[in-house]
Formats: C-alpha cells, structure tokens, sequence
C-alpha cells in the first residue's frame, strides 16, 4: 500500500483533533500532528504545509517546522551529537534530529564531525525505511559549485571540509568554490564538518582551488624567535645580543643555547624582522 513520503514537505489538511494533536489528510492519508510539533493556532479544515516523518513507532508523523533539508534539497547541517557506534546526529531544523551513519563517515573516527562542525547532507532512507542524513557526493558539490577566477590567487578562503584522506582535504568555501587541501600543505588532518582558513596557491583551470594550510614563511615563526622579537618590543627595539654574543649570557636571558639563538634569529632575519649592526640586533 503507498504511504505518505516521509523526508518530504507536503500541503495537508487539516481533519480532526485528538487528545494528542492533529489528524492531517491528504489524498485519503493520514499523518499525526503532535501538539509540539505546530508553530501557530490551527483549526479543522485549514490547509497548512508540514514535513512527514516517521516515529519510534513506525507511525508517520508531521511537523510545522519546515527543515531546509528534505528528501528533494541539500543544505548545511549542524552536528549536535557523536555516536561511537552510530555515526553523528545533525539539526535540520525540525524537532527530529538525523543520523548520518558511520557508514557515511571517514573509516577513521578522529576525523569524524564534532558538535558544532556542519555538514552538506540531503535526506534518504536506510533499509528500514527509516530517514537519515547523507552527505553530498562530489558530484553534487561539482553540480553547486560556482568557478573561481585567477583573483583568488594568494587570497584567503574559508569554507568546509567535505571529504578527506591521506591524499588530501576537499572543502567548499563559503563563496562556493570547491577547493583541494594536500598533505603536504596541512600539518594534520582535518575533520568532516570543520572550518578551516586556508591560502589559495593555484587557481585550476576548471575553476577549482589549490588550497594550503601553512603559514607564509615569514609568518612562520618559532616560540624562541616570538621570545627574542617579545624582548626587542621591550628594549625599545633594539637589544645588546647577536650571533656574537656568550653562550652564558644568551642563556641566562632567553633560557635557550646559543645555536638555538643563531637559529630563531636567522628565521627573523629572513623574514626582514630584525637586522644585525655593531654587534646589535635591532627591529626593522
């Protein structure tokens, strides 16, 4: 017998009361209306829209809060709950949170999705025919995807990890763009769901982005060579040690060794952030 399609919204009417809601019709189909499920005041025979799903019990059930994310649409997800040994529970917008499965989730679960973290998903049915959240395949987010131009070069993009593995993280920023992480250009992994900032280091000719993680190199700066630059902001900029100095007294000051100070004061070098003169180090 054909039922009613759960994951779907659907324009119902309204037929009578119970001691628990509503009973909707629609073409000769019954759906239960529960108290806390509508958003306004409602009487037998209006006409009103609802998503159908279906209860603990099996029984199809209505809501007045109408999810951006049904069986038809895909849109962003919040993760609200992990399971071990289900998957993650995400927030559609109605009162009835979904489950993307673990099968749906990387092998690995450090990269799974945390609370907070969002996913791209649409709404299916498992074997039971009850609903779950799916994830959007690439070529879904290929289908949404907007083509970036060669000003996005060395530009900063935001967006979501939607895929990842030892190869790589694929995300979808938030101007739409689809974008490529490799290992190389992450110092971990990310998760499923996470945001992350990223520096586009090529812009694809089919529109795509190369993305890294990694800081500039003169953005990368080591906690020895942020102490030495903290006690030059202090000395008004301009500091007695150098490369030259005593490894006694590079000790007692910075509590590193002296090739360790040759080193964090290379790096600044390099990155133009200090300069040497008559034994001095000085801030550029």
């Amino acid at each position: 017998m054909e039922t009613l399609p759960i994951g779907t919204v659907q324009v119902m009417t309204v037929n009578r009361t119970t001691d628990h809601g509503y009973v909707l019709m629609s073409e000769g189909k019954e759906a239960l209306l529960h108290h806390n499920e509508t958003t306004g005041d409602i009487s037998v025979g209006d006409t009103i829209k609802t998503f159908l799903y279906m209860d603990k019990k099996g029984n199809i059930s209505a809501s007045m809060q109408l999810p951006a994310v049904t069986i038809d649409s895909y849109d962003w997800a919040e993760v609200v709950e992990v399971k071990t040994n289900l998957g993650v529970f995400v927030n559609i917008g109605t009162t009835k949170e979904m489950l993307v499965s673990k099968d749906d989730l990387p092998l690995y679960e450090h990269v799974w999705p945390a609370v907070g973290d969002k996913l791209f998903v649409t709404l299916g049915k498992d074997r039971r025919g009850r609903l779950l959240a799916i994830p959007a395949t690439e070529g879904i987010i290929n289908h949404y995807r907007e083509w970036a131009d060669e000003d996005y070069l060395n530009k900063y993009v935001t967006g979501r990890i939607y895929r990842t593995n030892r190869e790589g993280s694929a995300l979808w920023t938030d101007e739409d763009f689809r974008g490529f992480i490799h290992h190389s250009e992450r110092k971990q992994e990310p998760r499923i769901g996470e945001e992350v900032t990223g520096r586009v280091i090529a812009v694809k000719e089919d529109g795509t982005l190369n993305i890294t993680l990694l800081p500039l190199k003169q953005e990368s700066i080591t906690d020895d060579a942020a102490a030495i630059l903290e006690y030059l902001k202090e000395q008004d900029g301009m500091m007695l040690f150098s490369d030259k100095s005593d490894p006694d007294d590079i000790r007692s000051v910075f509590d590193i060794s002296k090739s360790a100070f040759k080193r964090a004061l290379g790096s600044l070098m390099k990155a133009e952030k200090i300069e040497q003169r008559d034994g001095k180090t000085f801030l550029k």
